[in-house]
Order: C-alpha cells, then structure tokens, then sequence
C-alpha cells in the first residue's frame, strides 16, 4: 500500500465585492505585492504574493459580506516571524482603522507562546497575523480553547 501524505497549502482564493478595495487592503495595509490582474468576460480578478510565490487570489464575484454561519472558510492566518511584527502590523491595522476581535496581541490559548491579532477584512473575512513565540505574557480570550476558533 502506498503511503500518501498530505501536500502543502498553496494559494488561498477569496471571493470578494469590491476588488479595488480589496487589493487596497490587501496591498497597501497587510503588505502583499500585486503580481498580476486581470478580467474576463467583464469578472475581475487579482493575484497577490510575497517574494515571487503566489499567496492569495482575490476574485470579484460575490454579491455580500462574508459569513462566519456559513461552511467554507472560517479565518485565513498569516505567520511572521515575531511578536514585534504582529505588533507592528496591529499598529498599521489600527492607523487604517481596522477593528479587532480582540485587544492587542493575545494568546492561542491560555499559557501558549503563540499567539496574534484577530481582525477582518473589508468583506468581513476572519483573518489572523500570528506568531509562534512571545504572546504569553497575554490572557486567552477563551481561556483554554483556541482564540482563533470563534471570532
């Protein structure tokens, strides 16, 4: 019997609005560069990537706000490389006027290095810029369960 294991992820697609507004954000305030859009048929779409690897498709064909109450993806996380990042990236989320689930940086869980900062984007998806060390000086605001599984 072969053994198969699971492959990496690769791009994320998100359906969304208003795609000027979505590169906007996506662009401007989380930091990904535009690598290609495009339109067929009158329907918009954009690929975005950091350092030439496509990362995230944002594709102009829904007609509402994203639903949490709804199966299909429940948040899309972003991983850097500190706590002084996410930081940095709650700083420029807020001078943008984003709001957050949460205040400030908090923890995966109770007594969890990992941890980050909960917002949305423009059409309401859930997303999550974490890191893997220095949020455990936080509380949980879920205590033991995952922070990330119901904002």
């Amino acid at each position: 019997m072969t053994t198969i294991s699971a492959p990496p992820t690769g791009h994320i697609g998100l359906n969304v609005t208003d795609l000027d507004r979505s590169l906007a954000f996506y662009r401007d305030v989380i930091g990904f560069e535009v690598t290609g859009e495009g339109a067929d048929d009158g329907r918009r779409y954009a690929f975005l990537g950091r350092e030439g690897t496509l990362a995230l498709t944002l594709w102009q064909q829904a007609s509402g706000a994203y639903d949490s109450g709804r199966a299909g993806l429940h948040h899309l996380s972003f991983e850097v490389e500190s706590v002084d990042v996410v930081r940095d990236y709650e700083r420029d989320l807020r001078a943008h006027g984003v709001e957050f689930a949460y205040d400030g940086v908090v923890p995966h869980g109770e007594g969890a290095a990992s941890g980050g900062i909960f917002f949305h984007d423009p059409d309401g998806t859930r997303l999550e810029i974490y890191t893997r060390s220095g949020a455990d000086t936080g509380t949980a605001p879920s205590g033991s369960a995952p922070t990330c599984g119901f904002f």
